[in-house]
């Protein structure tokens, strides 16, 4: 699995990206807590640094410490974001993890309308995706337990993920899992 960067200066990736040819997409996500911060996946570090040289980066991951659950009703996969990219975007929110919600445990399509940035459950597509996915976010193991045995009632999948998630928290995470200071690209 790749890794995921935190880029200490935001406006620095923007101006990078202006300078990119057409058709290179590279995802970045700010950070919603801090001013400036911003998240990447190590595919999309790579396009910068290639073009315009390297970035200075504050934190790595590596991408297999965040989880993902997909559960059984997973549907539209040609729509679906690179994990790297859902990746970095739940580490934007400092959450440790994320479920697929999009279908209900009836196959019913969740209807959701985020009230900010900071919602636990968001949307995100592969760029030119037909099918926009929902997302649940979990800052926190008790959080990811409680809704995983709601949301997804008598499924003994879904709540074993929760419970055995490896970490207990964002912070946690970070103090596990992250590596301080500059990380060159291989």
């Amino acid at each position: 699995m790749s890794r995921i960067f935190l880029v200490a200066d935001g406006l620095e990736i923007a101006r990078r990206r202006q300078r990119l040819p057409k058709g290179q997409l590279v995802e970045a996500w700010p950070d919603l807590y801090l001013a400036g911060p911003v998240w990447m996946a190590e595919e999309s570090r790579a396009i910068l640094e290639a073009a315009t040289g390297a970035l200075e980066t504050a934190l790595t991951l590596e991408g297999d410490a965040v989880a993902i659950y997909y559960g059984p009703r997973l549907t539209d996969l040609g729509s679906l974001p690179t994990e790297a990219s859902l990746k970095s975007r739940i580490l934007s929110s400092h959450g440790m993890a994320a479920a697929w919600i999009t279908l209900d445990q009836f196959g019913e399509r969740v209807v959701h309308r985020a009230d900010s940035p900071l919602d636990p459950i968001f949307f995100l597509r592969r760029p030119g995706g037909a099918v926009t996915h929902q997302w649940r976010l979990f800052r926190t193991r008790p959080e990811a337990v409680l809704f995983m045995s709601e949301h997804y009632g008598h499924d003994p999948e879904a709540n074993d993920w929760a419970a055995g998630l490896a970490v207990a928290s964002y912070d946690e995470l970070l103090e596990r899992h992250g590596r301080a200071g500059p990380d060159p690209l291989p």
